[in-house]
C-alpha cells in the first residue's frame, strides 16, 4: 500500500499519546506521513477565533497535500471547536477531492467516548452509506494502513455522503464523558 500524507487532529490535552501514535505508526512503522498541527511544535498553533481564517490556514498548511484525516479521539475531543473546523476543512469539496476521514479511540478512553458532532453526521455504527469510519485503536500496522487506504478511497467512492453543512462551533462545548463505544 502506498504511504498517505495524513493530517492528525486532536485535543491538545491529549498530545502524549498522539505523540505516541504518530511515534509509533509514521516514524517506527512508517504507515504514513503524518501532518500535524500543534504536536510538539507550539510554533504550529493558529491563533485566531476566526474561523474562516483558521480553516484556510489549515487547508494551507496542513490538508493542501494530505488525502486523509484521523481525528485521534480523547475525552473531551467531541467538545473542541478546533476540532469541528478541522473537520469541515477536511470535509470541504470543490476544485479538489475532500480528505478520507477515520476517527479513532485514544487507548485511554477504553474504546468509549463521545465523538464530534460534524464526524457522527459522516457515520454510522455499521458503515453503511457514509462517508466516515470510526475505528478501535489500531493493534498494528497494518490495520491502521488498512483504515488509511479505506479512508483514501472514500474520497471518491462515498464522497456524495458527505454531510457538512451545519453552523461551524463558534466556542468550545461542555465536556461529556465517555459515551460511544466502539
Amino acid at each position: 500500500m502506498a504511504r498517505r500524507k495524513v493530517f492528525i487532529s486532536y485535543h491538545h490535552k491529549d498530545e502524549d499519546e498522539v505523540n505516541n501514535f504518530i511515534n509509533r505508526f509514521a516514524h517506527t512503522e512508517g504507515i504514513f506521513i503524518p501532518k500535524v498541527l500543534g504536536a510538539g511544535m507550539s510554533t504550529d498553533i493558529i491563533n485566531s477565533n476566526n474561523p474562516e481564517y483558521v480553516m484556510s490556514q489549515i487547508r494551507s498548511k496542513y490538508l493542501q497535500d494530505s488525502t486523509v484525516t484521523i481525528v485521534l479521539i480523547g475525552s473531551c475531543t467531541h467538545s473542541r471547536r478546533y476540532i469541528d473546523w478541522e473537520i469541515k476543512a477536511s470535509l470541504r469539496q470543490g476544485g479538489t477531492l475532500p480528505n478520507g476521514l477515520i476517527a479513532i479511540v485514544l487507548p485511554s478512553q477504553n474504546n468509549s467516548a463521545w465523538i464530534p458532532l460534524r464526524f457522527e453526521n459522516n457515520w454510522n455504527r455499521n458503515h453503511d452509506n457514509c462517508y466516515a469510519r470510526y475505528n478501535a485503536y489500531p493493534s498494528n500496522g497494518l490495520v491502521l494502513a488498512e483504515y488509511i487506504e479505506d479512508a483514501y478511497n472514500a474520497r471518491t467512492s462515498r464522497a456524495h455522503l458527505i454531510t457538512n453543512s451545519q453552523n461551524m462551533m463558534s466556542y468550545n462545548l461542555k465536556c461529556k464523558m465517555h459515551q460511544v463505544t466502539h
